[in-house]
């Protein structure tokens, strides 16, 4: 294209009624004034913003009920992959797995679009989680996720979505791509990142396969993604992240932000690590394969997230992602879980 093309696209955009934008906040109060619309929950709605991020969040508060509204961003999730998300927690629900579903609207849609200044947006009612978040879980709490856990993994085992697979290639190879664009390769922290890469890789082709579950992962399941009530009564939410792989990657998730959220010393996290593994396997079994991995998943999962967070810079990471975090959040996580891992296996 030209420089004369350019100048001529640019010149009209500067022309244009409204800048362009890559994402908005939606004004809440026009958003309750639409729920109220489109949703039959009463004519007192109250709308206001919890979260902005990938997804902004949204508390509806209707007469004595709560609800939850999550917009998705632009082009984060198909229509498809949504509704696939959608159809799991509607099966969880009927086969009374405690899960925030969907709520239909008036004429039985669950799917909202929404005509947003960077373009149409989808958004979903969902049910509010009963209990709240706590970031200090007893021991017995962490027994009654895993069998949750368990409950989930037996519904979906040899279940598959119309959305991701979870391949190494996923996971380890296209994530690292997005990292690099942010930490250079010279420094110590990337070269950490390729040569571990290339151990976890190694790794994941020695797996025997069939001696591990496949299945619909959530692959987000910690405590900020379950409310508990009444320290036994868990629900969990945010299914955003669902998708088709190992079933045993949502037990290593899970272990993995024990290791973050506890104290450094094992004496605190071991015991819930052991509660949350005996609530699993009170039903369902976790094979002898599956065990041998957990570690490198987690540490792998590592990998996924800080590649999301660098994908999603604009409207998720944009306040802290940069060269200095990525650098603070490989020496402090990543290697110090690999550390842990290296260290328990001599």
């Amino acid at each position: 294209m030209s420089v004369a093309s350019k100048l001529a696209i640019a010149d009209s955009f500067f022309k244009m009624a409204h800048f362009p934008v890559s994402n908005s906040n939606l004004s809440a109060a026009h958003l309750g004034m639409f729920i109220q619309e489109k949703y039959a929950l009463g004519k007192n709605i109250q709308c206001k913003l919890i979260r902005a991020g990938i997804n902004d969040t949204y508390l509806v508060s209707a007469d004595l009920q709560k609800f939850v509204f999550r917009v998705y961003s632009l082009n984060w999730r198909t229509e498809t992959e949504i509704s696939e998300e959608l159809n799991l927690l509607n099966r969880l629900h009927e086969n009374n797995i405690p899960v925030s579903y969907p709520i239909a609207d008036k004429t039985n849609q669950f799917i909202q679009k929404l005509n947003a200044p960077e373009g149409d947006r989808f958004a979903v009612l969902f049910s509010y989680a009963n209990g709240e978040k706590l970031h200090n879980i007893p021991v017995k709490t962490h027994f009654e996720i895993g069998k949750l856990m368990g409950r989930f993994h037996n519904l979906t085992h040899r279940q598959t979505l119309q959305r991701v697979q979870y391949t190494p290639e996923v996971i380890l190879v296209d994530s690292l791509k997005k990292i690099e664009k942010f930490l250079p390769a010279e420094t110590v922290e990337m070269q950490f990142m390729k040569s571990t890469q290339n151990e976890l890789l190694h790794e994941f082709s020695k797996v025997n396969r069939d001696a591990i579950r496949h299945g619909i992962v959530h692959l987000d399941i910690w405590f900020d993604n379950l409310n508990v009530a009444n320290t036994n009564e868990i629900t969990l939410f945010d299914f955003d992240f669902c998708g088709n792989g190992w079933l045993c990657l949502d037990l290593a998730y899970y272990i993995l932000q024990l290791h973050n959220i506890e104290k450094y010393e094992a004496k605190e996290y071991m015991p819930k690590i052991e509660s949350f593994l005996n609530g699993y396997e009170s039903v369902a079994e976790i094979t002898a394969a599956e065990k041998a991995i957990i570690p490198m998943l987690g540490l792998s999962l590592y990998y996924f997230y800080l590649g999301v967070q660098c994908e999603r810079f604009e409207n998720f990471s944009n306040v802290y992602l940069n060269e200095n975090y990525l650098k603070r959040f490989i020496n402090g996580l990543v290697k110090r879980y690999y550390e842990i891992i290296r260290s328990n296996e001599k």
